[in-house]
């Protein structure tokens, strides 16, 4: 009985997070509430990129300039 109680306080974290991941995952999938998400990281990851663009100009236009010459 002591080993299962070390088990649930060292790990007792992890078994939580696997319970509510299967239940996310499971409420997602049944809801098609997935594609939601991937919209909202989707627009997130734009925003991301067209910031880092726009404070990076003359790095990402090198870059960019370099990629084609290789192709």
């Amino acid at each position: 009985m002591d080993n299962f109680k070390v088990f649930c306080e060292k790990y007792g974290g992890a078994i939580i997070g696997l319970l509510v991941g299967i239940i996310l995952a499971i409420l997602l999938v049944c809801t098609d509430l997935y594609k939601f998400i991937i919209g909202i990281a989707l627009i997130a990851a734009c925003v991301y990129v067209g910031n880092y663009i726009q404070r990076n100009k003359e790095s990402v236009k090198e870059k960019t300039k370099n990629f084609i010459d290789k192709l």
